[in-house]
């Protein structure tokens, strides 16, 4: 069982949160998976995964996403997501 919990900041400060969690065990061949599942409940675009968001989660078991990372516009300044097991 794991549980990420997704947080989108505006000017520092929280403006959506959700926790994602599963009783599978977490692999980060499906992190693409559990990321889309997370921007579904926040209902926000999905960002482009890249290798680097990955080993970031891996290492810090922290991962941020920034408007660049994303092909449509959005209205916060970062997405990020924590692993909170």
């Amino acid at each position: 069982m794991f549980k990420i919990w997704a947080k989108i900041l505006k000017d520092g400060k929280i403006i959506k949160q959700a926790v994602y969690q599963s009783e599978d065990k977490f692999a980060y061949s499906k992190f693409f998976n559990y990321l889309a599942d997370i921007c579904e409940e926040l209902d926000i675009a999905t960002p482009v995964l890249l290798k680097t968001h990955i080993f970031n989660y891996a290492k810090f078991s922290t991962v941020r996403f920034i408007p660049r990372d994303f092909a449509e516009t959005v209205d916060f300044d970062k997405l990020i997501l924590e692993n909170i097991t």
